[in-house]
């Protein structure tokens, strides 16, 4: 049977494609001459910036003020530094402090501190491109796709466009 209820959202930066439930079908993108990543997010709200370090296996999140609470599940991105990142997913948190919170990573290693991190309530993909990989298409994921409760948050870097298939 024919699928006819798949739409598609189209962004050149950072944004909202649909806020709702739906399901995440495909993915595509076009990447720059810098190397580029796409973080696809499950939320309400844009992404918050923040900073880390990694020490072995826990991961320590600074955001001033954070305001959130010991066993809150967030998903986090983490950018690469020294060839090193923490693992992109979502986590029950443990706050330390009104601007700091930790994770246990499935990983290990040493990230130093003023790394840029991002986290929103649920984390669902990261793309990455190459230098001069200027286009990437994804295949459709697989079954009915990945479910999106709240809205589908794309947060573009060095990035000229996204597409995004869903229903």
């Amino acid at each position: 049977m024919m699928q006819t209820d798949v739409k598609s959202g189209h962004l050149n930066n950072s944004g909202f494609v649909v806020l709702g439930r739906n399901r995440l079908k495909a993915v595509s993108m076009v990447g720059t001459a810098t190397a580029g990543t796409l973080d696809i997010f499950d939320t309400t709200t844009a992404p918050v910036a923040a900073t880390y370090a990694r020490t072995a296996a826990v991961i320590t999140v600074t955001k001033s003020a954070h305001g959130l609470a010991t066993g809150t599940v967030l998903g986090l991105t983490f950018a690469t530094a020294s060839g090193s990142s923490g693992t992109n997913g979502n986590y029950v948190i443990t706050v330390t402090d009104a601007n700091t919170f930790t994770v246990t990573d499935i990983n290990s290693g040493t990230i130093a501190g003023g790394t840029v991190a991002a986290y929103a309530p649920l984390w669902i993909a990261s793309y990455d491109t190459g230098a001069s990989d200027l286009f990437g298409n994804f295949a459709l994921i697989p079954g009915e796709g990945i479910l999106v409760k709240n809205g589908i948050y794309l947060s573009m870097s060095n990035l000229l466009s996204a597409n995004i298939y869903y229903g």
